[in-house]
């Protein structure tokens, strides 16, 4: 496979530091020296810039990242890891087809900027997490997972935990400029295998108790959650059915991604033909889940957070909630209700997580599907405990479909995109700051993008940090007040932006 990597002569004058975002200090320890020098007598290692996300690293395979670019990552990531006193790193890798190769060579790269490594093989994400969560006796708190988590097939990439925390924003672009001046540490790291399995289900099964066997329709999608989480599920004493549970880098059936309706059909029927108490669905990395009812509804994961809070507020009462602004309203209310203290925050599962860890709340998640439990675990997002606790919440009923069906909701939109271009979505939402106005409004929330509260209901505009585009989502405790916020939004998006056009999420 052809290098993505390309080199390109330094010209006089210019500082390879420059280029890192990190340089003028950070509250924490920056990832790049201020004082980097080059290793290759003025030659600078390039990289494609659109890779590198807001939370993690991604591309197509063959064209965006390959195997030289994984390397090259292993290596800028291992001297980090050494930086900050690691002795190791875990590695993990999804059921992509382009998986092991960039395994491997991610390996190597690690290994030779003289950190150990601990191969994990195909495993979910979260199960390379709770590694890098429980081997710190040995100094290893960083891993990473390659993995292209729902995206097309034909996409891969890396998810990173370093020394306990989830890497994002400036942290990667300082990976992105000591890739590019090549800037890394020497030596020779060590290489062991680790099957985790055995011990990450004897965890969980250790902490999850069932009040009865509930009968269950796992629907994995062809990806490496199939691998783990149907057998945990009868561990923990369930009944279950599995849809799809073989491990298929193509995804045949569907792509696994449960936030898409079109991706529960499969799922609602066998529910509904088997007689199941309910039907669960993971992403293609695990660290997501959807879940139906028997009467073939939806759960969507703010109303999902409902039932979770109640149900840790039972034991942490005064506890903290944390919650992204695309969640529902009718959230707020109900841990406030249960005795809690919401906290609304910036979308982006990276950011939600540090906010978890900075303040102590026992529970966190946002309308993506990430749910974030430190009540009982360890703070990370992890679809198949995630399942463990809604099966043990609704084990307590005689009927689990009806107590979900109960959870109280609204009229919504989905998640809506107006495309834009690169950086112009940025600036739109900076001009509605300073010019839209909502009437009837009780309160406009500017900690991510414009968020309305009205008496019946939000609207939302908001800069995607992954993609250029805006988001926007809309909800109305009755059919006619999400018309009227929906249209008061989108007159003032279109003052600013007249060519505006409005497309499904992504």
């Amino acid at each position: 496979m052809a290098a993505i990597l390309s080199r390109e002569l330094l010209l006089p004058g210019h500082r390879p530091g420059a280029v890192c975002p990190l340089s003028r200090g950070s509250p924490t320890q920056p990832l790049v020296s201020t004082t980097i020098e080059h290793a290759h007598q003025g030659i600078l290692m390039h990289v494609n810039a659109s890779i590198f996300k807001a939370y993690d690293i991604r591309g197509v395979v063959g064209k965006t990242i390959d195997e030289t670019f994984a390397e090259h990552l292993g290596r800028a990531f291992g001297t980090e890891a050494l930086k900050l006193g690691e002795r190791a790193v875990a590695i993990g890798r999804d059921g992509r087809i382009s998986g092991p190769s960039l395994s491997a060579a991610l390996i190597k790269g690690l290994r030779a900027s003289g950190i150990d490594v601990i191969e994990l093989g195909a495993v979910t994400t979260p199960m390379l997490y709770y590694v890098a969560a429980t081997r710190g006796d040995i100094g290893c708190r960083s891993g990473i997972q390659v993995t292209g988590s729902h995206n097309p097939k034909d996409y891969n990439g890396f998810k990173m935990v370093l020394a306990g925390k989830a890497i994002y924003g400036d942290d990667i672009q300082g990976l992105r400029a000591r890739i590019e001046t090549e800037d890394y540490a020497s030596g020779q790291g060590g290489h062991t295998q680790l099957d985790v399995l055995a011990e990450y289900t004897a965890r969980i099964v250790g902490d999850i108790q069932l009040a009865r066997p509930l009968k269950i329709v796992v629907d994995s999608g062809n990806g490496i959650p199939g691998a783990s989480a149907p057998g945990i599920l009868r561990a923990l004493g369930c009944e279950v059915t599995e849809l799809y549970s073989e491990v298929d880098g193509d995804f045949p059936n569907h792509h696994p991604d449960p936030s898409k309706p079109e991706n529960l059909v499969d799922l609602i029927a066998a529910v509904a033909a088997g007689g199941a108490d309910l039907g669960l669905a993971f992403d293609g990395d695990g660290d997501r889940l959807g879940v139906v009812t028997r009467q073939g509804n939806n759960i969507f994961p703010d109303r999902q957070l409902v039932l979770f809070a109640r149900d840790v507020l039972s034991r942490v009462p005064g506890g903290r909630i944390i919650f992204d602004v695309k969640c529902s309203q009718r959230l707020a209310l109900a841990i406030r209700e249960a005795g809690g203290v919401p906290e609304m925050y910036k979308t982006g599962h990276s950011l939600i997580k540090a906010r978890l860890k900075e303040t102590g709340a026992p529970l966190a998640g946002e309308m993506s599907g990430h749910i974030f439990f430190s009540e009982r675990w360890y703070g990370f997002d992890d679809a198949t405990y995630t399942a463990g606790r809604l099966l043990e919440i609704l084990s307590r009923s005689a009927d689990p479909s009806a107590v979900l069906d109960a959870l109280p909701t609204s009229f919504s939109t989905p998640e809506l995109n107006i495309s834009c271009a690169e950086g112009e979505h940025h600036a739109l939402v900076e001009k509605l700051r300073q010019t839209a106005t909502f009437e009837g409004a009780l309160e406009v929330i500017t900690i991510d993008g414009l968020r309305a509260e009205f008496a019946d209901g939000f609207g939302l505009v908001r800069a995607s940090n992954t993609t250029p585009v805006l988001v926007l989502r809309f909800e109305g405790h009755t059919p006619e007040a999400l018309a009227r916020i929906q249209a008061q939004f989108m007159a003032q998006v279109l003052a600013v932006k007249p060519d505006a056009h409005v497309g499904a999420g992504h």
